[in-house]
């Protein structure tokens, strides 16, 4: 799916949407820094897979670690991975530092970290890695009918 496409599809799903644009950039902290937005408020989506093969996206805020072994009760698995960087682009059909929290090649289920959703808008990847995109936090259960769990820790 491309940029235009995840336009349209937040646009189909009446989601409020806001494009921010900014330097090319990969990792999280990089891209919070070059678009001036808070890490806290800016998602890490991270494809990853289950014991039993199925994807699964976890989205946690920029400035926290996931925590597999939460995501794996969240999702009632025995364990959760990531998985690599080449294997998540093939998934989820957008680049690392680009993918945003729906709006997917791949259907997977989703657990959204709770301390998201005390924010009226958060971020996440736009699709390429030179934007990210504004939204609210109740579209990740609109689109995604994500679970809500506690799945980050510190770094």
């Amino acid at each position: 799916m491309s940029t235009f496409n995840l336009e349209n599809y937040l646009e189909e799903n009446r989601v409020w949407h806001r494009f921010v644009h900014k330097s090319e950039t990969v990792h999280t902290a990089d891209a919070a820094k070059a678009a001036g937005v808070d890490l806290f408020r800016l998602t890490k989506n991270l494809v990853s897979e289950t014991d039993q093969g199925e994807y699964v996206l976890l989205i946690v805020p920029g400035d926290r670690k996931v925590d597999l072994k939460a995501a794996a009760k969240a999702l009632n698995v025995g364990w959760v991975r990531l998985v690599p960087f080449e294997r998540a682009e093939a998934i989820s059909g957008y680049p690392p530092g680009a993918t945003p929290s729906f709006g997917h090649k791949t259907r997977m289920r989703t657990v959204v970290d709770e301390a998201l959703l005390k924010y009226e808008t958060i971020y996440c990847g736009g699709g390429s890695r030179d934007k990210i995109l504004e939204f609210k936090p109740d579209a990740i259960m609109k689109l995604n009918n994500a679970v809500v769990a506690s799945i980050s820790k510190a770094t």
